[in-house]
């Protein structure tokens, strides 16, 4: 676990506070912060402060008296002085000021969320096995991670997370207002201990409540085999877009290009939460041609970039086939719009996810994080996928009654010829 940040003291908490607020109306007003010492905590109790409660011109007749009223009284009047804690509540006043936004992926962390952020992509941690994110703004089910508990017990993509109790941490809470690191933070914990989640799944008119007991968790990135008769079509499993990815699929592309009578490529990306949105853009480079498009990322500031190929791929003479489904999001979503709309690639499962904005994180100092949205992407043909998904070429459903994948098999028989996608590609 990182140290928390150093005791703040009361002389100075109202500027550290001041300087955040003024750096939040910043944002919601439009600007873009650039200096990162603003985005700084200055934690050093030996330096005077002189406080300034002056509000600058450009932000007219805005007023902050009611907020240092509620400060003083509290200050002055509560009456379990033990309960006001300088730190925790400079820290709960700048996540009001955030959540404010009302985007439930921009978000503050304390140095103990923030660590649980950077697991995500990197590591090894005691948890569940799934991967979260929001439906609107209900918590929701991403995907199950393969072979987790939360696989196991049958908790499925989609489903929202309505509850959350776990009696070793004395936590019994609804989900509504929870931020995501909040909820990962509260799912994960010491390996062996349970957690109960109540669900609420469509087509489902009770809640459903899973006991889920915590295990290690260690995400691979790549799984690469090879499936059909005759074992020559290549099955490429990318679970997330995370740090190590681009090495695991780089092992993966020259285990493909030695299969001297391939006859195409599956890559699967069903369950994938997405991840760094570079990795997406490296690994649809290798199905498609030198300057080509992969995705369009409109920022704040109504600005237009392209992410384009930077090499020439090196399976861009082989068929290739995407598998989706309710679990595919963010990175994998650009990946799959950027095969169909650069090749026809064909794409088949279910709708995905449909989560088309970009978050950056800012590391501050004393381990404090702050992540943000910055912009919204789109596939080349310029399709934003926020909230509808990519709607597949064909869409088949698992049957869970059965031990085939209906999903992987339809994948298959495009290459044999026994698909009405054989004409596609």
């Amino acid at each position: 676990m990182l140290k928390s940040a150093p005791k703040l003291h009361l002389s100075n908490v109202r500027s550290i506070l001041f300087s955040f607020l003024l750096i939040g109306l910043a944002f919601t007003l439009g600007y873009l912060v650039r200096d990162r010492n603003y985005l700084n905590i200055n934690t050093d109790s030996s330096r005077n402060v002189v406080l300034d409660r002056s509000v600058p011109e450009e932000y007219g007749d805005l007023n902050f008296d009611l907020f240092w009223h509620i400060w003083n009284t509290l200050d002055t009047s509560y009456f379990d002085k033990t309960k006001l804690d300088d730190e925790k509540m400079v820290y709960g006043a700048i996540k009001g000021m955030v959540s404010a936004v009302g985007d439930p992926y921009t978000v503050f962390l304390t140095p103990a969320e923030n660590k649980v952020t950077q697991e995500d992509l990197s590591g090894e941690f005691g948890g569940v096995g799934i991967q979260i994110g929001f439906k609107g703004t209900d918590l929701a089910v991403v995907a199950p991670l393969p072979d987790s508990p939360a696989e196991e017990a049958g908790v499925q993509p989609g489903d929202i997370i309505a509850g959350i109790r776990d009696l070793n941490k004395d936590i019994e809470r609804g989900t509504q207002g929870i931020t995501l690191p909040e909820a990962i933070q509260t799912i994960r914990g010491e390996v062996g201990t349970t957690i109960t989640l109540s669900l609420v799944r469509e087509g489902v008119d009770h809640p459903i409540l899973v006991d889920l007991t915590r295990n290690t968790i260690d995400v691979p990135s790549v799984i690469a085999s090879f499936v059909g008769d005759s074992e020559n079509i290549s099955y490429i499993q990318v679970l997330k877009f995370g740090g190590d990815t681009k090495n695991e699929w780089d092992d993966a592309v020259l285990q493909t290009l030695q299969k001297s009578d391939l006859q195409g490529v599956i890559v699967d990306v069903r369950n994938n939460p997405g991840g760094y949105l570079q990795g997406a853009v490296d690994l649809a480079s290798d199905f498609l041609s030198l300057g080509d498009v992969v995705v369009i990322e409109e920022n704040s500031k109504d600005e237009r970039n392209e992410f384009t190929t930077q090499f020439a791929g090196r399976l861009t003479r082989d068929k290739v086939v995407v598998l989706v489904n309710g679990g595919s999001a963010s990175a994998s979503e650009i990946f799959s719009g950027a095969l169909r709309d650069n090749i026809n690639a064909p794409v088949i499962g279910q709708n995905t996810f449909g989560k088309g904005t970009i978050q950056e994180p800012r590391q501050l100092e004393g381990g404090l994080g702050l992540h943000m949205t910055i912009g919204r992407w789109l596939t080349p043909s310029g399709f934003w996928v926020n909230e509808v998904g990519l709607e597949p070429d064909i869409i088949v459903e698992n049957d869970p009654e059965t031990p085939e994948d209906e999903q992987l098999q339809t994948a298959i028989d495009f290459f044999s010829g026994n698909s009405n996608l054989s004409g596609i590609n």
